[in-house]
């Protein structure tokens, strides 16, 4: 089991639908068009860009545009269900 206490399934399953609405927006669209990761900078074509979470949903995190960026698959694996401030303290350790 995790650290952290995961969020309701009823929660996740509410913001997961929300989610599902926001990627049809315009705004979403015009995230992807600027190709650019929200953590690694690096510029993707559209397709290669991925709608992260930045406050999981597993921790209780909401499906709104303060809360989700684009983000390389690459990042998002690596990210998981960690916070921002989780993979600072990760990169300061490595520091």
């Amino acid at each position: 089991m995790d650290w952290y206490e995961s969020a309701s399934e009823k929660h996740k399953k509410k913001e997961r639908e929300k989610a599902r609405v926001l990627r049809k927006s315009q705004w979403w669209k015009a995230q992807l068009a600027s190709g650019v990761c929200y953590y690694c900078e690096q510029i993707f074509s559209p397709e290669e860009l991925t709608m992260d979470h930045k406050v999981p949903v597993a921790r209780g995190g909401r499906s709104n545009k303060g809360n989700v960026v684009p983000c390389c698959k690459q990042c998002n694996t690596e990210k998981k269900h960690k916070t921002p401030a989780e993979l600072a303290l990760e990169e300061l350790k490595k520091s």
